[in-house]
């Protein structure tokens, strides 16, 4: 709970304003505590920056489609770390903005197979570009020779993070 300071909003004086206290030193220690307030961060700064409707999933779904054209939509769910529920859910949404195709697989009546439409591919590029942007911002303050070092090591924790979700016991 934050203290409150400054005068009392009684009286017609001027209202309270709340400060927060700093975060708890066993928070602040624990990793996921950072990884989800840099996610959050991310996503408001996806959402200013590059795009307030396409979402970070729905764009990884476009390159995934744009990469491997005519894979089909459980295939793509694992290159861009989806579950397949989620990812018909984006293939939806993206199909009806009119961004993505789907259609029988030749191989498997039943798997849909994703290509992007030419309104998905111009918006893919448009996106990128910004993404882009988005990502040199994030990274600014990082040593140019470490960036890549630095994607690699958020992948690799998010493969190994992974591999703990599906452990049956810790």
């Amino acid at each position: 709970m934050s203290a409150a300071v400054g005068g009392s909003s009684k009286n017609g004086s001027r209202p309270r304003r709340r400060v927060s206290p700093p975060v708890p030193p066993d928070l602040a220690a624990a990793p996921g505590y950072g990884a989800r307030r840099m996610y959050q961060a991310y996503l408001a700064a996806w959402s200013r920056h590059v795009d307030p409707v396409l979402t970070g999933p729905q764009f990884a779904v476009l390159s995934a489609v744009r990469a491997y054209p005519g894979y089909d939509q459980t295939a793509l769910a694992n290159a861009v770390a989806l579950d397949t529920s989620t990812m018909a859910d984006v293939c939806r949404r993206l199909e009806k903005r009119g961004l993505i195709a789907r259609g029988p697989a030749p191989h498997d009546a039943r798997a849909k197979v994703l290509t992007l439409t030419d309104e998905g591919d111009e918006a893919f590029l448009e996106v990128t570009r910004r993404t882009r942007h988005l990502d040199e911002a994030l990274l600014a303050n990082c040593p140019s020779g470490r960036r890549e070092e630095v994607a690699e090591l958020l992948n690799d924790l998010g493969q190994l993070w992974e591999a703990v979700a599906e452990r049956p016991e810790l």
